[in-house]
């Protein structure tokens, strides 16, 4: 775990002051807990309710690259809406799964916590760390 105590006072200042975003759902534990880990380390981030203001096309494949994951690899696979609509059919191209996240936000796994052009995917929480 990171500690602020063990680095000079101008390195915790920019750790303060970078920007960071997080993709929340606060109904979520691993996503409230992701959260806490960021506060803890003194990280403003800048909570999107991606259930509330989902993201639009362009963003979320900015997201997929800098996750390094293809669609399915961020796809909450226990969902209804992902074995109502088939998702899991090998045949369906990125595209098609695509639009599918984009119809159901809830399709897309939680929290993802970007920074600096890296992003990754808080799971565990505690794996948000390796942004720091």
């Amino acid at each position: 775990m990171l500690e602020l105590v063990k680095i000079g006072y101008s390195q915790a200042t920019s750790i303060t002051n970078m920007s960071v975003e997080i993709y929340h759902n606060p109904r979520c534990s691993k996503s409230r807990q992701t959260l806490e880990i960021l506060q803890e380390q003194g990280v403003d981030a800048e909570i999107r309710e991606y259930l509330k203001t989902p993201p639009d096309r362009e963003t979320l494949e900015s997201v997929l690259a800098m996750l390094k994951m293809e669609p399915r690899d961020l796809m909450r696979k226990g969902e209804k809406e992902y074995k109502e609509a088939g998702l899991d059919n090998r045949e369906l191209s990125r595209e098609q799964l695509i639009q599918a996240m984009l119809d159901h936000p809830k399709l897309i796994e939680r929290p993802i916590v970007i920074r600096d052009g890296r992003a990754i995917l808080g799971r565990p929480p505690e794996s948000v760390l390796e942004l720091f």
